[in-house]
């Protein structure tokens, strides 16, 4: 099974949680591009589970092996570029006794009725956030070539988990020190006593056998004006698409977002200014975004994550054979909030929608 996204890079995810691999073909990017490897295997390190007692047990490396696409110095060639990681540590007994019992929240249900019963779901298949990693491999090289060809930087942080709250970026003026900090900490936030909160929420809930969930705010800086289009190709359309391809992501807002709906437009609108050589807003509701194009200012979005479905309190369920139902209760190993492992998982989607707006310039 594999989908594919974009218009003139070419991007494609294919194989399941539990599978032998999993892996991603990324057509479109411009031949010479060198990829940094280290910097990549850093970047997916960040998404890598098994890091620390606030994610899933599961240990994996996550490195990417290319097959094709580069040379020796990791040069891109212009065609095809296909890597692949190999799964190492799948438990798939966890997912014997579920064949036929869907799991709350999980895609179980509906891949059953769209695809049959053979449909594989171990570990999720490929509805799992697993397949997160190879969007990685591909939003990691579109995040080098976006910050080595065009000075656009992309940064992301936990903008919350549960009711606990980062301190939000300042809208019109994200910092480049900013960002680059972000990257850096066990918890991406901005306010470290608003880590160490979020911290004891994650571990109380893990004693509970529940799970939370959160919402992270991304954003790119020095994006140039006039990027993407009105109506169904804006730039708000082609950073959703992406974005609503990560398993768990319930809703999406930019700039202002739906506090936008409570304002006046005096107060909503961002009022233009000048230094004489370039125009800027005084303010960046709109979250860099006008008319579905960029107006020059910090692009800005939010996201919402639900709680990890995989939970270890028992649920409802139905028994898809008896047709009876039935008590659930979940084994395995499971992220109590997704959310820290997905800073980077944004950052690598609009790392993706930029480089393919980007390419319709050509």
């Amino acid at each position: 099974m594999a989908d594919s996204y974009g218009r003139n890079l070419h991007l494609t995810i294919y194989g399941g949680s539990h599978d032998e691999k999993i892996g991603m073909t990324l057509e479109g990017l411009p031949q010479g591009f060198n990829i940094d490897q280290e910097e990549l295997q850093a970047f997916l390190a960040r998404r890598a589970p098994g890091r620390n007692p606030l994610g899933t047990a599961r240990q994996e490396g996550d490195e990417p092996v290319f097959l094709r696409g580069v040379d020796d110095n990791f040069a891109t060639d212009g065609k095809t570029i296909e890597a692949v990681i190999y799964n190492k540590n799948q438990h798939s007994k966890d997912y014997e006794k579920l064949k036929h019992i869907p799991r709350p929240a999980h895609a179980d249900y509906s891949a059953v009725k769209k695809y049959g019963e053979q449909v594989d779901l171990r570990g999720g298949g490929h509805f799992s956030g697993r397949l997160t990693a190879p969007l990685c491999i591909a939003g990691g090289i579109c995040r080098q070539y976006l910050k080595k060809v065009h000075k656009i930087e992309i940064g992301a942080h936990i903008y919350s988990i549960g009711s606990v709250k980062d301190k939000p970026f300042d809208l019109a003026k994200v910092g480049l020190a900013d960002l680059a900090a972000l990257s850096h900490k066990e918890l991406a936030v901005i306010d470290d006593e608003a880590g160490e909160l979020m911290k004891e929420e994650i571990l109380r809930v893990k004693a509970q056998g529940d799970s939370i969930g959160g919402v992270v705010e991304c954003a790119a800086v020095n994006v140039p004006a006039g990027l993407g289009e009105h109506m169904f190709n804006g730039v708000e359309n082609r950073i959703s698409a992406i974005v609503f391809a990560i398993p768990a992501v319930k809703a999406i807002e930019f700039g202002n977002g739906f506090a936008c709906a409570a304002l006046t437009g005096s107060v909503n609108n961002d009022a233009f200014y000048t230094d004489g050589k370039e125009v800027y807003t005084k303010t960046n509701h709109s979250g860099g975004i006008l008319g579905g194009i960029t107006n020059g200012m910090p692009i800005v979005f939010r996201a919402a994550v639900k709680p990890t479905p995989s939970i270890y309190k028992e649920q409802d369920s139905v028994d898809l054979q008896k047709m009876q139902n039935v008590k659930l209760k979940i084994e395995g190993r499971h992220d109590p909030c997704i959310v820290p492992r997905a800073v980077p998982v944004f950052e690598a989607a609009l790392a993706i929608a930029l480089t393919d707006m980007l390419l319709d310039e050509r």
